[in-house]
């Protein structure tokens, strides 16, 4: 069944490459609203302030994702809040931010989780649509391979290499079996640059609001600011990205995502070269939060969790 969140919940934060101060507030939505985001600094732009979170809408830019629509307003870096909705099993919601970007928080998903699953989470009466992957699809760029292949639940599979560093050649496959699996094991996965890219990228107006506090940093083989919240945080943070802009399908995907190298742009390719596939997919009604897994934890971060249930 579709859920939205029980009440609104609000998050404040600076945006890491605007390095701008942003209120970003998550309000209940009315069964197939989806997800969609308004800028409410647009006052004048009235409904062109509208931004779904979808995947014709976005737009590329270096190392993140971004939405953008018809009449030039746009929001960016929404993969980690989009990455807790699609954990959360959160269908629908209108989210009202006052930026061009949302708040980095710690640079996962922990504190969007945390809030959203404390504050209580609304069973709707109305099925989920399911995107059911049917046949393989597969995109490849420069070495980078990202592909949808069949699978009876959501699983993710990703694959970095970064030789010579802390980092190195990470795999994991993830099974997305319920709420609980993505915020033990996923959420709270920090972002990470190397430390030799940090000038380059600040050059390029990138990262202005980067920080040890929302990022970890890479020098060679030393994590600056360790220690890590997993020993592969690094592959576990590629795949709440992936989840994230996976999630821009508009549905919960019923498949298996594979990534070798890839991020936000390959993802995107990928996701408009399914859609051009119609034989690839298929849209089904699901019932429950997801087909047989578990439900939402009892908590999150010690607090208990409220889940109620609405016609």
């Amino acid at each position: 069944m579709q859920q939205t969140v029980k009440k609104p919940v609000t998050f404040s934060g600076v945006g890491l490459h605007t390095g701008a101060d942003i209120t970003m507030t998550v309000y209940p939505a009315p069964a197939d609203h989806g997800v969609v985001f308004k800028r409410v600094d647009l006052v004048e732009a009235g409904a062109a302030a509208l931004l779904p979170a979808r995947w014709d809408m976005v737009e590329h830019f270096e190392l993140c994702t971004l939405l953008k629509n018809d009449q030039g307003h746009s929001v960016s870096t929404i993969e980690h809040i989009m990455s807790a909705l699609c954990g959360c099993g959160i269908d629908n919601a209108l989210i009202e931010i006052d930026g061009p970007e949302v708040p980095i928080m710690d640079g996962s998903s922990l504190k969007f989780v945390s809030v959203l699953v404390s504050n209580g989470i609304v069973i709707q009466h109305r099925p989920r649509k399911a995107l059911r992957i049917v046949e393989a699809v597969e995109v490849e760029e420069n070495g980078k391979k990202a592909a949808f292949v069949p699978s009876h639940i959501p699983v993710y599979t990703f694959t970095i290499d970064f030789p010579g560093t802390a980092i190195g050649r990470q795999d994991l496959t993830f099974e997305h079996t319920g709420a609980e699996s993505y915020c033990t094991m996923i959420a709270g996965c920090r972002t990470f640059a190397k430390l030799e890219e940090i000038e380059y990228l600040r050059s390029k107006g990138l990262i202005k609001g980067g920080s040890l506090e929302n990022a970890l940093v890479v020098d060679k083989d030393t994590v600056v600011n360790g220690p890590l919240r997993f020993k592969d945080e690094f592959v576990r943070h590629k795949i709440l990205d992936a989840m994230g802009d996976v999630a821009l399908s508009g549905h919960l995907m019923i498949g298996h995502f594979i990534s070798s190298k890839g991020g936000h742009a390959l993802t995107n390719k990928l996701l408009r070269k399914l859609f051009d596939t119609p034989q690839a997919y298929r849209l089904e009604d699901c019932y429950a939060e997801f087909e047989g897994l578990q439900d939402l934890p009892r908590s999150v971060g010690g607090k208990r969790k409220v889940f109620s249930s609405i016609s």
